[in-house]
């Protein structure tokens, strides 16, 4: 294998530059292949004055960097796999998800241990419809404001007063060394996590076998196929980050993969949700397994709810994954 310089293109975040750096760290122990990060801005970075879910499109993370990836400015793409919309561009594919962080939610004050022992009205930051609307079925009194920014920018606007409490992914302060701050890990039943929340994927070009072979040696069997499960559901229900819908995959035993989906209303005010745990040896059976769940979502009354929310953006799927 040629020992050249692979080029990783990355958000400019200090977490998404975490991300790139452990990947980066990760080739060279294991290949004694340098890297080189290269910082690229995305739509999500630029638009901050606004909620994810009013800036409507997918991919607002990652967009920019496929196009770089796909115009051979870069080798790979490191990205969080919850920003990876359900569908890639053609010529792409991820290579590799490396093992999974804790992919659970949690909740962080100054003053208050849980969100059970927030007082009535609140207020609590989130900028995710998907932790919105699975609060406010058991905490409908909170005041909730949308927050935007990086790790850092989030705490600093708690740490000025502007709400008594944030509710964030736990993976990505775990990395950045602020899990001393977390007051509680809001359990799965509660919160259901972000499709692909903790994992981090490896986007290389489909032609590319030298690259392919490098980050196949990094991916973790286990995280590919649960991620690839949560992936499917998320391809069923042509979703992302602007609508209520959450899945999420764990291991019940080494063989067998427990896979939940949900779909919301925005006020929490209904829930659909499909379970099931299957035998799934493949990421391509994990990936029929969530676009199964995905349909039954929305035959039970998903479809009328993500309808509601987007109008245009659901038509029905087929049976079966393409």
């Amino acid at each position: 294998m040629t020992k050249r310089t692979l080029r990783i293109g990355t958000r400019g975040s200090e977490l998404a530059l975490w991300q790139a750096r452990h990947v980066s760290g990760r080739i060279l122990d294991t290949f004694g292949i340098a890297c080189e990060l290269v910082i690229i801005k995305t739509s999500g970075d630029v638009i901050l004055d606004r909620a994810l879910s009013e800036v409507g499109g997918k991919g607002l993370f990652v967009k920019e960097i496929e196009e770089a990836l796909l115009r051979h400015e870069i080798d790979l793409a490191v990205h969080s796999m919850k920003d990876v919309p359900a569908f890639l561009p053609e010529g792409l594919v991820i290579g590799a998800i490396l093992e999974r962080e804790d992919p659970r939610d949690v909740f962080l004050s100054n003053t208050f241990e849980s969100l059970d022992s927030l007082p009535e009205r609140a207020r609590a930051g989130t900028s995710s419809l998907r932790r919105l609307s699975q609060i406010r079925r058991f905490r409908p009194d909170l005041t909730f404001l949308p927050l935007r920014g990086n790790v850092g920018t989030r705490l600093r606007k708690m740490d000025e007063g502007q709400v008594d409490g944030l509710i964030l992914a736990g993976a990505g302060l775990k990395r950045l060394g602020f899990a001393g701050r977390i007051r509680e890990w809001i359990p799965a039943e509660r919160v259901l996590p972000a499709i692909g929340q903790g994992a981090l994927g490896l986007e290389i070009r489909c032609d590319d076998r030298e690259t392919s072979e490098t980050v196949a040696a990094l991916s973790h069997g286990p995280t590919f196929i649960a991620v690839s499960a949560e992936r499917g559901v998320l391809k069923s229900l042509n979703g992302g980050c602007q609508v209520p819908i959450a899945a999420f995959a764990s291991w019940e035993t080494p063989d067998r993969l427990h896979l939940e989906g949900r779909v919301l209303t925005v006020q929490g005010t209904k829930a659909i949700r499909v379970a099931e745990t299957a035998l799934v040896p493949t990421p391509e059976e994990a990936e029929r397994l969530g676009w199964g769940i995905g349909n039954l979502l929305l035959e039970q009354g998903g479809r009328e709810i993500l309808s509601e929310i987007l109008p245009s953006a659901h038509p029905t799927p087929p049976a079966h994954p393409p």
